[in-house]
């Protein structure tokens, strides 16, 4: 198999910086996504790697090699598109061998070869259709299937689910799920949904205008976010931020938000006395589920009881199923949170939250975390 090492890798388009000194040390058998929103860089990063787009400056090793002169054919790697890009006049097992064939594999290796990723990927009562008699997994599943005959050291996926239906992307999520498990091999997942990323990924870079904001496992990007845009594209909600400044005199320490007087600021543990800068706090972040509407379920969740207590106001509620997301008024901010749907809020009525303050995140003015 194969690790694969980025370093200080650029890309031009004329005068435009598409690609801006990534970094990026990928693990053997890992499973790595770059995920950020269109325009990020992250499909032209996985076609750098592949050899489909050229380097203006950096390297990119595999297994220790620089290949930034090699041809894609000899980089080892296999890709699969968001097109599917299957022959329609050839059945799925013809599609599923044609590389082989193309490297004059002998035929009994053809066969066992396709037979094995066709079990693997269950198409073997498929193997004699054409690609207009399956459906759109069963045509994402031969795609994948023709990538594992080659046997690379490298699988590259370009938002491969990307034209499939919401039920199917959460079948097939499992199945590449359940294939890298299975074949244990370095697999570089490219996507513009974070559900994917945080699901499917050991390890998730998260790029940004050409840049990698966070390199790091799912449960650390979601719970340990270095920076605001890193905060705000993870998590469905996506987290609360609330403008303000630190207040730190002799008795304790608090957080004022903006537009809020003594009354809407809340106390702080000591620890925080301890923080570098943090009389440069503008925002504080906190996620929709760490938000409580009854004093007693905050009391029995959260850790040594330390929680801030606001009063707001409900303007909206959106009922999905088995949770409830309502919209809030903090003294001119807007929070969302996430409640049971059994819970009746009353719009424009004043209530009290309790937020879990042993989760909350502040951010600086360049809105990196502090």
């Amino acid at each position: 198999m194969a690790n694969i090492k980025i370093k200080n890798l650029n890309k031009y388009y004329g005068d435009l910086h598409i690609i801006k000194d990534v970094d990026i040390d990928i693990e053997d058998k890992s499973f790595t996504v770059l995920v950020g929103p269109s325009g990020s860089g992250k499909s032209t990063v996985l076609r750098m790697i592949a050899g489909l787009e050229e380097i203006n400056s950096g390297e990119i090793y595999i297994d220790n090699k620089i290949v930034n002169n090699l041809d894609p054919k000899d980089r080892e790697i296999a890709m699969v598109f968001q097109s599917y890009a299957l022959y329609p006049h050839m059945t799925v097992f013809e599609n599923m061998a044609l590389g082989l064939k193309l490297r004059k594999t002998p035929k009994d290796q053809i066969i066992k070869k396709v037979n094995e990723a066709a079990k693997i990927l269950k198409l073997e009562d498929y193997l004699q259709r054409l690609p207009k008699q399956l459906s759109g997994g069963q045509r994402q599943r031969v795609a994948i299937g023709r990538a594992i005959t080659r046997d690379p050291k490298i699988f590259l996926f370009d938002e491969p689910l990307s034209n499939l239906d919401a039920k199917l992307r959460v079948e097939m999520r499992r199945e590449l799920k359940k294939l890298h498990e299975d074949l244990q091999t370095t697999m570089i997942y490219v996507t513009h949904d974070q559900t994917e990323a945080m699901t499917l990924g050991t390890k998730i870079a998260l790029m940004n205008n050409g840049k990698i904001e966070q390199y790091d496992t799912p449960d650390k990007i979601y719970n340990n976010p270095k920076s605001v845009f890193v905060a705000d594209f993870v998590g469905s909600p996506s987290m609360n931020f609330i403008s303000g400044k630190i207040i730190n005199n002799d008795k304790n320490i608090s957080f004022l938000p903006t537009n809020g007087d003594d009354n809407s600021k809340f106390n702080l543990s000591d620890d925080w006395k301890n923080k570098n800068n943090i009389e440069k706090t503008s925002l504080l972040g906190f996620r929709p589920e760490h938000i409580f509407f009854k004093k007693e379920h905050a009391i029995n969740n959260i850790k040594k009881n330390y929680f801030a207590e606001i009063k707001v106001i409900p303007k909206l509620a959106e009922y999905v199923g088995h949770e409830q997301i309502i919209t809030f008024n903090f003294e001119d901010q807007e929070i969302l949170g996430k409640f049971p749907s059994t819970i009746n809020f009353e719009i424009k009525k004043e209530i009290t939250l309790y937020i879990d303050l042993n989760k909350v995140c502040f951010f600086d003015e360049g809105k990196n975390r502090i």
